[in-house]
């Protein structure tokens, strides 16, 4: 079983009740107490964060174009994408049946472990650091429309770099986790002139830098480095 503290940080959120944030882990096919009821509450939770930044990024826009956009960032694409940025597969607790076929990456067991994880967020806080959580987690998705985002990330904060005439940001390797044919990369990205530094991990080094690029490109935005 992985690290729960190396979720809790890639979200941003730290449990109180980690029992919570097992349970939203807990597929049916592990048994009960799982995450079916978390995931019900966690879409509702979802739809309106997602619905209420959307209303406030575009104020332009009619209903149907905002309802249109909310679409597409939490069907399951959408929310498999956050969950890949998280690893959110290693950290799953499964039946037999869901490991020997695949369940760890199956897109569908993503996306509502994702949900139930906003849900368990909101039980074990309220409803603003939820809020926090899902507009950290989607801050670039959200903002595409606006011509903002990019998927490149490490380009992005290269660029960003450069323009501050800092040195280049550093990607180090920090932990290498499951088997060799299945290997999991966590790694660091830094500033050095801010001493500012974040984590991403994937399966593979190319998938972790960029997670860790996004990530610290987050905090840049959070923190206000845009002077």
């Amino acid at each position: 079983m992985a690290n729960y503290l190396d979720l809790q940080e890639l979200l941003g959120y730290e449990f109180r009740d980690a029992g919570l944030l097992r349970q939203a882990l807990t597929h049916r096919s592990y048994g009960r107490p799982n995450n079916e009821r978390l995931e019900f509450l966690g879409d509702g939770i979802l739809d309106y964060v997602i619905a209420l930044n959307l209303y406030q990024l575009y104020p332009d826009l009619s209903e149907g174009e905002l309802s249109k956009m909310r679409a597409g960032l939490v069907n399951q694409d959408g929310l498999v994408e956050i969950a890949d940025q998280l690893n959110l597969g290693r950290y799953l607790f499964l039946g037999d049946g869901e490991l020997k076929s695949g369940g760890r990456s199956r897109p569908s067991i993503l996306a509502d472990t994702l949900e139930a994880i906003f849900a368990a967020i909101s039980l074990d806080s309220n409803s603003e650091k939820t809020r926090k959580v899902i507009e950290r987690l989607f801050y670039y998705p959200l903002r595409e429309e606006q011509g903002i985002r990019t998927r490149d990330f490490k380009t992005q904060l290269q660029e960003y770099i450069q323009a501050k005439r800092f040195h280049l940001p550093r990607y180090e390797i920090v932990l290498l986790t499951g088997p060799e044919h299945d290997m999991v990369f966590r790694i660091q990205c830094s500033i050095e002139e801010l001493n500012l530094h974040a984590f991403g991990e994937g399966k593979g080094k190319k998938q972790a830098s960029q997670n860790a690029a996004h990530n610290l490109l987050v905090m840049l935005e959070e923190n206000q480095y845009n002077d």
